[in-house]
């Protein structure tokens, strides 16, 4: 078992919501889809875009800068890119990859990420 951090509370995120976070000197987005919550790596591996900027549409989020899109469940991705040239030219480049997700508990009121 890794290190338990808090990174927030219940009440500050509402369903269907996400928002940057620093752990251990990484960059995290935090998410709430129901009653559940998820982190993962805020950066995408595409070229770095700012996840926690993009959309959520139940577990997956997808990247504001190029259309990547990442299942918050396992990192998997379900989209790289949005398609035309970038989907072409990027794979070539930048072959898909997963973000890293970490596990999230609740103790009392407290969001605690374990790293």
């Amino acid at each position: 078992m890794g290190n338990l951090i808090q990174v927030g509370t219940v009440g500050e995120l509402v369903d269907g919501s996400m928002k940057k976070v620093t752990a251990e000197g990484h960059e995290i987005l935090l998410a709430r889809v129901g009653d559940s919550y998820y982190a993962a790596d805020n950066r995408c591996p595409h070229m770095g875009g700012n996840l926690s900027q993009g959309k959520l549409e139940g577990t997956v989020v997808t990247c504001p800068r190029h259309g990547s899109q990442f299942d918050l469940r396992d990192g998997k991705v379900v989209r790289w890119l949005k398609g035309g040239v970038y989907t072409l030219v990027g794979k070539l480049f930048k072959p898909p990859r997963p973000i890293a997700t970490y596990p999230v508990k609740l103790e009392g009121d407290k969001v605690m990420l374990e790293m």
